[in-house]
């Protein structure tokens, strides 16, 4: 006799927030808006049945634009005792009875879920469940589409990198060492300040960038203060974001103005080794920790230490003290790490590859790119310099 029975339904999952910061709601319906939303996945024979709630002056725009099934705002799931005021709570409220009316006693919620959605759930005798890596590894492997949206990110913010590495090395220096650009001292802020310009032109968003020169860079996230000086590495790290596409671009050079001493020479040269070390390591399979392991490898076997500096670590200590890379995309830090415990990589994903060396009475030398991982290896979107002289 034929098989009658029906497929057993996809469980419910809920997800809450809002979709201009909140990139894995954001990367679900592919729609914006500043107010915090709801979306439902409701069991159907077919798969799941999508309902977004939001604000009702924003569902018009929603139904042109969302990857959703159905639109709707919390007024269309108004509970006996009535919405509140506060528009979280009205969401959650409505949110709730949504399920409830679709006789859903279980919803999957991911690691965001704000907790007042659980509590109005338990009040309605639906019972929650976490699942924390709900969205996180379809974020990771990226389409043909976000690749592209990438690639034109990190062109951007490549050529930005290059403006304020040759503004760097092209100015001139005052008998004391301090650099200058038309007649007045070039600091970190001026530099970012152009950068900032540069990429606001291109309809970028630009966090604040990294512009750190000399010992002060020994901190890798030291933003940069202050005047530039002849003879000191300076590292330009910048990470903006296309306002179109939302995704980002991220990638970092190491600029030094005239003479270059020749110990920032070897700390280059063994970064740019591991760097080599890394992107060889990078395939479909191979784990974030492997990665990290051959970039430390080829640290150590240039003569330089891996690990943060103790209380009574001599000045002269150089290191690499952060992971290899990170994944990138719509935010510009995503998983996986390539770092320690790092998992297996997957083809398609995006990521940051820079390792660097930090010394207290020198500062820092770092070289970054973003590159995807294939199934037998990498493709660097970076097609420009990595080198100290930009002149």
């Amino acid at each position: 006799m034929p098989d009658h029975t029906a497929p057993p339904l996809s469980p419910a999952r809920i997800a809450a927030g809002i979709p201009e910061v909140h990139s894995s709601l954001y990367w679900r319906i592919r729609f914006s808006v500043c107010d915090q939303v709801v979306l439902l996945e409701l069991p159907a024979p077919t798969g799941n049945e999508s309902v977004l709630i939001l604000r009702d002056i924003e569902m018009e725009r929603a139904r042109h634009s969302a990857r959703v099934d159905r639109v709707a705002c919390p007024a269309d799931f108004t509970p006996a005792g009535g919405l509140s005021g506060d528009r979280e709570t009205a969401n959650a409220q409505a949110a709730i009875e949504c399920l409830r009316r679709a006789g859903v006693k279980r919803v999957t919620g991911d690691r965001t879920l704000p907790l007042i959605f659980a509590d109005f759930a338990r009040k309605a005798g639906i019972a929650v469940e976490c699942d924390p890596n709900q969205w996180v590894q379809e974020r990771r492997r990226k389409s043909a589409e976000e690749i592209q949206h990438l690639r034109e990110a990190q062109r951007i913010t490549g050529e930005a990198v290059q403006m304020a590495c040759c503004l760097i090395a092209s100015a001139t220096a005052r008998r004391d060492g301090v650099l200058l650009h038309q007649g007045a001292p070039l600091t970190s802020e001026r530099v970012r300040a152009a950068v900032d310009h540069w990429l606001l032109d291109r309809d970028f968003i630009n966090p604040m960038a990294i512009i750190a020169g000399g010992p002060a860079a020994a901190d890798c996230h030291c933003m940069g203060t202050g005047e530039l000086r002849t003879g000191e590495p300076v590292i330009v790290d910048i990470f903006p974001r296309n306002r179109r596409t939302r995704y980002n671009g991220d990638c970092t050079r190491t600029v030094v103005h005239g003479d270059i001493p020749d110990e920032v020479k070897r700390m280059h040269a063994a970064v740019r080794a591991a760097k080599a070390a890394a992107e060889k390591t990078i395939m479909a399979g191979a784990t974030g920790e492997a990665v990290h392991l051959a970039t430390i490898k080829a640290i150590r076997d240039a003569g330089y230490d891996y690990g943060l500096p103790g209380e009574h670590t001599p000045i002269s200590y150089c290191a690499l003290t952060h992971g290899t890379g990170h994944g990138v995309g719509l935010d510009v830090h995503e998983p996986p790490l390539l770092d320690l415990k790092g998992p297996a990589l997957m083809a398609g994903e995006a990521l940051t590859v820079e390792p660097g060396l930090y010394r207290r009475d020198i500062g820092g030398v770092r070289i970054e790119d973003i590159v995807v991982v294939t199934g037998h290896g990498c493709e660097n979107l970076n097609l420009f310099s990595d080198g100290l002289c930009w002149k």
